[in-house]
């Protein structure tokens, strides 16, 4: 039986523990007195210098990312579950020979969901194209999370047209390692959430919500939430897969039951295909770009 929670426990996880094991061991953290502050990693690991961690997540993606000229992004969320087509396929076949019910109906369910890899694969290959030959600055880049699914399928598509992509990663219980897509030196990897979330805000210029679960859920409200309430500027928020978003939320009740006003519902707009999100895009910026 699981043990009672101790209010003295801490709330927040232990920087340590995102160390890797290898290192633990190694004597690299053992307390040195006469080490530099700043170069002391135990002392920046201590809980009294969380803020100083806040400010080196902060700072570190974001010098990377000037130095490399990235300016604007399209941020892309989605499942981490969903496979690319020919995957789903195979374990459909895989299924169907092995003749269990359940086995076969997930397998066509991981079908159904593998259209929305392709279709965020092609989006973000739609994306890189059409912004080739732009200057530097007018630039818009594909952002993901750096995960499986959906992240993967952006930064693979950017990849495919020889486009630089951004990771946003984040360390998590079981290791999340950044998909094969994913440009090296812009991977980051973030222990805050907090810090991951703002810098995804930081240089997006549209935010394409495929369908995921709770931590799409979360980017997305957390989106809606800061441009609603003014501390973020407006921009496109696109929900792809009308079917599954208008299943998933009823978002006329909130303004049935007074909780949002009619305008909030203008904050967003379904799409479902690729040329259509790039397209509302195009149209919300008044982009002149040559098609992909």
């Amino acid at each position: 039986m699981p043990s009672t929670p101790s209010l003295k426990t801490p709330s927040m996880a232990h920087a340590w523990a995102e160390t890797p094991t290898d290192f633990h061991d190694a004597g690299w953290l053992e307390p040195q007195a006469e080490r530099l502050a700043f170069a002391d990693p135990e002392f920046l690991l201590r809980r009294e210098t969380r803020g100083i961690r806040f400010q080196l997540e902060m700072l570190k993606p974001d010098l990377a990312q000037i130095e490399a000229g990235i300016e604007h992004t399209v941020v892309v969320f989605g499942s981490a579950r969903f496979t690319d087509m020919a995957s789903a396929q195979a374990r459909l076949e895989a299924a169907q020979q092995s003749g269990q019910a359940d086995a076969v109906a997930l397998a066509q369910t991981q079908v159904r969901n593998a259209q929305h890899y392709e279709n965020a694969r092609q989006f973000a290959r739609m994306v890189a194209q059409s912004c080739a030959s732009l200057p530097q600055d007018e630039k818009l880049t594909i952002c993901t999370g750096g995960g499986p699914g959906i992240m993967e399928a952006a930064n693979r598509g950017a990849k495919e047209v020889g486009a630089l992509s951004v990771a946003l990663n984040i360390a998590l219980p079981h290791e999340q390692h950044p998909n094969p897509y994913v440009t090296p030196e812009l991977s980051f990897k973030f222990h805050y959430f907090a810090l991951r979330k703002m810098h995804f805000m930081m240089r997006a210029k549209a935010l394409v919500a495929f369908p995921g679960g709770f931590g799409t859920l979360d980017e997305l409200f957390e989106v809606m939430t800061l441009v609603q309430t003014r501390k973020a500027r407006q921009v496109p928020i696109l929900l792809f897969g009308t079917d599954y978003w208008q299943r998933l939320i009823n978002m006329d009740v909130l303004v049935e039951e007074g909780t949002i006003s009619a305008e909030d519902l203008k904050l967003f707009r379904y799409v479902d295909t690729p040329e259509d999100a790039w397209k509302a895009i195009c149209d919300f910026y008044a982009l002149k770009v040559p098609p992909a």
